[in-house]
């Protein structure tokens, strides 16, 4: 006969069969989730290192306004022949750096 210690004692929740995967598998995840992380965090890094200390300056506001007319006035051929000038220019600047 059952005694009430016994019947409280018994599991009746879910799966009770032993040596499931459920730590194994917990593990592994946590491992490959953690070594994931790590070689993201070096790969940024890397990146990080690349850049340069600086960035070359802005364009200046005149440079803006002068590209800004020739975008809206195409027909001004002096304006749009000075653009291309200076998009020369700063195309040899950049390959010569």
């Amino acid at each position: 006969m059952l005694t009430a210690a016994q019947v409280l004692a018994q599991n009746n929740f879910g799966d009770t069969r032993t040596g499931g995967l459920a730590g194994p598998m917990g593990l592994f995840l946590i491992l490959v989730l953690g070594t994931a992380t790590v070689l993201l965090i070096r790969n940024m890094n890397a990146r990080l290192r690349r850049l340069p200390d600086r960035f070359p300056a802005q364009e200046s506001e005149a440079g803006r306004d002068e590209m800004a007319r020739a975008v809206s006035d195409p027909t001004d051929e002096t304006v749009t022949a000075d653009s291309s000038t200076d998009a020369a220019n700063r195309h040899q600047q950049r390959r010569d750096t």
